[in-house]
């Protein structure tokens, strides 16, 4: 597995990670076995970027990633995140970033992980009720604490990451970039580059659109969120899945998967990006690493595109609610 910096003086890391998120919600229901032996395969492999958040399950996500590492922290460079906040039967309860909340939050991960030391702790949504310098000096404190290496944020602002930013370092950056998802490029890149700060990509899939395995809407179980995600319904669905078939004929041409080819362009917009493509089964994760060793022409590239060209993707990120938590 190649490795990437997350910034200049970051730390490395193999150049795709795993997203665990699926393995416990919003995308159906998961097998603990099998997600666990995808975990295990990733690191075999030297996928060693593994991400999960506290909000996922709710809670339960992190308990599955701590059972599948408990043997083989050494090998892991582990991020978890705060700030989304559930209840116990999975309602939630808004976006908190006060410095009591973030410590709260970051003592029941440590445990629920059964670690000492979280590598990466990311702000999962900005707490918009709350300077972003008191959130961060948190983190800094719990940081020389020992109970965190590097401190994140997720779908932040420009304006928020340079106001985080000049209070203490930030390691990473973490919004959806995809070949449909491409809004990060027109600042938020620019701006995490200026700074020298790495950027994670989630959702480098699509949320599994850009596979080519999705083929309707209703072929989703009932519990999978993408059943009334906004560009998986309706005319959305059409135009999109349209964009999708153009994909699938460039990658036949190239000999490779839909996704395969999603993932190298991801991987070729920039040597300090990271994408956390989301596996629960083993075959699928083989698949994702092998994009890593893959090259694009110019060529190959000026298609890509002109097939998904930013703003292609008809239908927004997120509801409405969503939204109004990103950028934040």
């Amino acid at each position: 597995m190649q490795r990437r910096r997350l910034g200049p003086n970051g730390p490395e890391v193999s150049a795709i990670g795993l997203g665990c998120m699926g393995m416990s919600e919003f995308y159906g229901s998961g097998e603990e076995t099998e997600s666990i032996a995808t975990i295990h395969l990733a690191l075999e492999r030297g996928v060693d970027l593994l991400d999960t958040a506290d909000m996922y399950g709710p809670f339960t996500n992190e308990e599955l990633v701590g059972r599948a590492i408990a043997d083989r922290r050494d090998s892991v460079f582990l991020a978890t995140k705060f700030g989304n906040v559930r209840g116990q039967n999975g309602e939630f309860l808004g976006v908190r970033g006060d410095p009591a909340y973030v410590r709260e939050a970051c003592e029941a991960s440590l445990q629920r992980l059964g670690i000492e030391t979280i590598d990466l702790y990311y702000q999962h949504r900005v707490d918009r009720t709350v300077p972003i310098e008191d959130t961060v000096g948190e983190m800094a404190r719990l940081k020389g604490e020992g109970k965190i290496r590097f401190l994140g944020l997720s779908e932040a602002s420009p304006e928020t990451i340079r106001k985080a930013h000049a209070v203490h370092p930030i390691t990473a950056l973490q919004t959806e970039f995809s070949l449909w998802s491409r809004d990060a490029e027109t600042e938020v890149l620019p701006t995490v580059r200026e700074l020298g700060i790495g950027y994670v990509a989630y959702s480098p899939l699509g949320r599994g659109f850009l596979t080519g395995q999705i083929t309707k809407s209703e072929d989703f179980p009932e519990d999978d969120f993408r059943r009334f995600h906004p560009r998986f319904i309706g005319e959305n669905f059409a135009k999109n899945i349209a964009l999708v078939h153009e994909l699938e004929q460039l990658a036949a041409a190239k000999g490779c998967t839909a996704a395969q080819l999603a993932l190298a362009w991801v991987l070729a917009q920039g040597q300090d990006i990271v994408p956390i493509p989301g596996t629960k089964r083993r075959k699928y994760l083989e698949q994702n690493i092998a994009a890593a060793d893959m090259t694009l022409s110019e060529e190959e590239l000026r298609r890509l595109d002109e097939i998904l060209p930013p703003g292609a993707a008809a239908g927004e990120r997120y509801h409405a609610t969503g939204m109004a938590t990103i950028n934040g």
